[in-house]
């Protein structure tokens, strides 16, 4: 989409696209596996020939460092392109379904259609990965598509751009590139599926979208992700997962850790264990985290203006900075950062933080530690230090969370055979390998009569009709 053209011009334009996508649709549909992976191969090679640009493009975004951007970017599409080819004949293939003895002569079985014109609104935080991967998915299903990657990100969406146009007719995908107004004017079209990534408050105005339309969504969304640290953990261990994966990306990743829940007993030890791995992570020969070429910077100064206000709010209200804590707007930096004697008045315990930063309390029973949790919107992931069992799975019995990982941070986006999503306010359905690809179809049933025949149970309701219906609905 050209950036000048004006309004009325733009949504004319998205309109044609759409429209065009539309009339495209049931051709698309009835693409066969080997067609659909010709197209998911399409994609594959063309990141594996262009991974350089990648990086760069990223880098000039937010100065994520280029191999970051191979760990939390590249490994999962690249996992998620092998996974959906090896696997997608056999999801595409009708699934055969049980047939109760009452309904004898028939069989029943699943199939799973596309749903037609779908949208992917994709966030700036990983801004290649959360654009083409569920792509991958919705051409698996047989979908044709509408991409809406951040403007936050220029240089990253300039390239998914480029990217698209180079392998796809406009009829099948399509990016369309702008700000806010370019996504509503997108959500005000009508949709099969609309698949977006991005805040809970925005995820909102999504869904309030898409019931306009009663289209289905798919709302990846976020929250404030618990840890809990109890005593028989690793602390070592402990601490070098959670400060990779409060670090990682400068902190901007949807399933970091939020908040920080650590045994009074061991919180000494642990907090001199992260101090001593951040160190080591960003700082090993005594330079300034700001040199460090493995720390990403904040994507730009809005949002470091609004980190840096939580920690404002939360020092003018009592809590101490016990590690980090040196900004420079300039750069959009911001140290990783550690607050101790944060409590529930402060705005970093209201809001999701998205940042390098890491408030932590303590707790002397794992009741206390859970009524802060639950308290709380059921957060995107849960993460559990423990090599307690019992303790384990009494926190598992009396939570809810869109996932749970126990004994590491982030590594649940990695397997493509597990479920991917929140629940509630962090989000709605699920992603990653068959479960991506069961959200952009429609799973149609299907029942086929073979022999036989209900004509018994049709009226008249006779005596003998009556006794019939009845020893169905009882016994059969």
């Amino acid at each position: 989409m050209h950036p000048l053209l004006p309004e009325t011009d733009r949504h004319d334009e998205l309109k044609t696209v759409f429209d065009a996508q539309r009339r495209h649709a049931p051709e698309m549909a009835l693409t066969t596996a080997d067609q659909r992976i010709e197209r998911i191969r399409r994609i594959q090679a063309w990141v594996n020939a262009h991974e350089a640009e990648i990086q760069r493009a990223m880098y000039d975004d937010f100065r994520k460092p280029p191999s970051e951007v191979i760990v939390g970017e590249l490994i999962a599409l690249y996992a998620e392109i092998r996974h959906t080819i090896k696997n997608l004949r056999q999801w595409m293939k009708p699934q055969r379904l049980p047939t109760p003895l009452s309904l004898v002569g028939t069989r029943s079985y699943l199939r799973h259609e596309p749903k037609g014109n779908v949208l992917i609104i994709a966030p700036w935080n990983y801004p290649f990965l959360l654009t083409i991967r569920p792509l991958v998915s919705a051409l698996a299903a047989g979908n044709v598509a509408i991409l809406k990657p951040s403007e936050m990100t220029p240089n990253t969406s300039r390239l998914i751009r480029e990217m698209i146009t180079g392998l796809f007719p406009p009829e099948e995908v399509t990016v369309f590139e702008g700000d806010a107004d370019v996504a509503q004017a997108l959500l005000e079209l009508p949709f099969n599926h609309i698949f977006f990534t991005g805040s809970p408050t925005v995820g909102r105005i999504v869904m309030a979208a898409a019931a306009k339309h009663l289209a289905s969504v798919t709302l990846e969304l976020g929250g404030k992700s618990p840890a809990i640290v109890d005593t028989s953990a690793n602390l070592r261990q402990a601490a070098e997962q959670l400060a990779w994966g409060k670090c990682l990306n400068n902190g901007q990743t949807c399933i970091a850790p939020d908040y920080l829940l650590v045994h009074q007993s061991v919180k000494q030890p642990f907090m001199q264990a992260i101090r001593e791995t951040l160190t080591g992570m960003y700082s090993p020969n005594g330079q300034p985290v700001e040199q460090s070429d493995s720390y990403a910077r904040i994507v730009n100064n809005r949002h470091f203006q609004r980190i840096q206000s939580l920690i404002n709010d939360a020092v003018e209200k009592g809590a101490t900075v016990t590690l980090g804590g040196r900004t420079n707007a300039d750069q959009n930096f911001i140290e990783p950062t550690v607050l101790e004697g944060v409590t529930d008045d402060m705005r970093i315990m209201q809001d999701e933080i998205f940042g390098p930063v890491l408030p932590v309390l303590t707790y002397d029973t794992l009741d206390d530690a859970l009524q802060i949790i639950n308290q709380r919107e059921k957060p995107l992931a849960l993460y559990i230090h423990s090599r307690n069992p019992k303790a384990t799975q009494y926190i598992l019995d009396h939570t809810s969370a869109g996932d749970t990982v126990i004994n590491d941070t982030l590594v649940q986006f990695g397997n493509v055979e597990l479920p991917f999503g929140g629940v509630n306010n962090s989000g709605i359905g699920k992603s990653n390998g068959l479960f991506s690809f069961q959200e952009f179809s429609n799973q149609r049933g299907v029942m086929q009569r073979d022999f036989g025949t209900m004509k018994f149970i049709y009226p008249p309701y006779t005596d003998k009709v009556k006794k019939l219906i009845s020893f169905v609905a009882k016994y059969l």
